[in-house]
């Protein structure tokens, strides 16, 4: 299957599916691209693990962890490496090759739920957080956590493209808390409290404070963080100041999918927390998500900040509503390709349709 690499925002308006991957019965909960772009790896809510070759348009393989339960899953920097939380026996997280279908290394050290994995773009640390109130730093070759924050509820973490600042989210607490990588064990350099502003946003829109925070992201230039949420919007947030520099309304509301933190055994068997259904395009002009629990996506362009501010409430509406039959809980953008990747209970692939010009 071919993904062009034209600029993104001469296409962005004109991404339609190209190919459905169907899962009755199941949702997919994750959803990752290696750092090539070539392949694609999802969670799913049946305890497996879906390998897709983009490149080819094709389902490339089913990783089965039924012991052991499966979330969060992410790609190493190698492509043939991932590492996954656990959601049965353990609060472990396994380091798995998909060559052989072996695990590499455990990590253990969690005691309760882990809520969030994010790769450092430079190197094999990774971080994780759970419900246990930690937030640990691992290498890839060690078993042993490099290090931990006691923290509460940090139920989402980031790296900013360079590596150097990590960013830990708490959303029963309504605050982001920035990180210098090497003096991680230091105080943060800067706290930003969301609590006035969920508030407002509560009263004018519905948006429910301190609950529903489902991803944490930075644009590739560092300058915006991206709060994404499983209600009616996501906050585009200045990554110097804290200050919100606008809320993506989406008009469709909620996606009734679970946030990190929600009560899971009320919720039913197999069911798993969901990753962020909201992502920046590769260029940061554009952040791409699903319309709620109706079918399509939505486009948010960014580039209407600088040109011509948002209302004075800083609510931005989206600009392209893309058409599918299908909704989309999970969402990610090719970093090397104009492709995007998207699930619920089906996968979907988004290349740029001329016809849609």
């Amino acid at each position: 299957m071919a993904a062009t690499t034209t600029k993104v925002s001469d296409v962005i308006h004109t991404y339609r599916p190209s190919r459905k991957f169907p899962t009755p019965g199941n949702h997919y909960t994750s959803i990752d691209f290696d750092d090539t772009g070539e392949f694609l790896l999802l969670s799913r809510s049946d305890d497996t693990i879906q390998l897709f070759n983009t490149k080819a348009g094709q389902h490339a393989k089913e990783l089965k962890s039924q012991k052991y339960g499966s979330a969060l899953a992410r790609f190493t920097h190698n492509s043939t490496s991932i590492v996954y939380a656990s959601t049965k026996v353990d609060d472990g997280i396994r380091y798995l090759s998909m060559h052989d279908n072996s695990f590499i290394r455990y990590f253990k050290g969690h005691t309760a739920r882990v809520t969030s994995l994010s790769m450092s773009p430079g190197n094999d640390q990774f971080l994780s957080a759970g419900l246990d109130n930690t937030v640990k730093l691992w290498d890839c070759r060690s078993s042993m956590a490099q290090g931990q924050l006691d923290f509460e509820s940090p139920y989402l973490t980031s790296f900013d493209p360079s590596g150097s600042v990590i960013a830990i989210a708490s959303p029963p607490a309504q605050t982001v808390h920035l990180y210098d990588y090497r003096n991680y064990d230091k105080p943060p350099f800067a706290t930003f409290d969301l609590l006035s502003l969920e508030q407002s946003l509560s009263a004018s829109h519905g948006q429910k404070p301190a609950q529903g925070w489902t991803g944490m992201e930075f644009s590739n230039n560092g300058k915006y963080i991206l709060l994404s949420t499983n209600g009616p919007g996501h906050y585009i947030l200045d990554a110097f100041s804290g200050d919100m520099v606008a809320y993506l309304h989406r008009a469709s509301g909620s996606t009734q999918r679970l946030a990190p933190g929600d009560d899971l055994e009320s919720a039913g068997t197999g069911s798993t927390y969901l990753q962020s259904d909201a992502t920046f395009a590769p260029d940061g002009q554009f952040v791409i998500g699903g319309n709620g629990g109706q079918a399509g996506l939505l486009v948010w362009d960014l580039r209407e900040l600088m040109t011509n501010a948002p209302d004075g409430d800083k609510i931005l509406e989206p600009k392209w509503d893309l058409p599918s039959q299908k909704p989309a809980a999970v969402v990610a953008h090719c970093p090397r390709l104009n492709l995007i990747a998207s699930a619920d209970r089906d996968v979907l692939l988004w290349v740029p349709d001329p016809d849609a010009a």
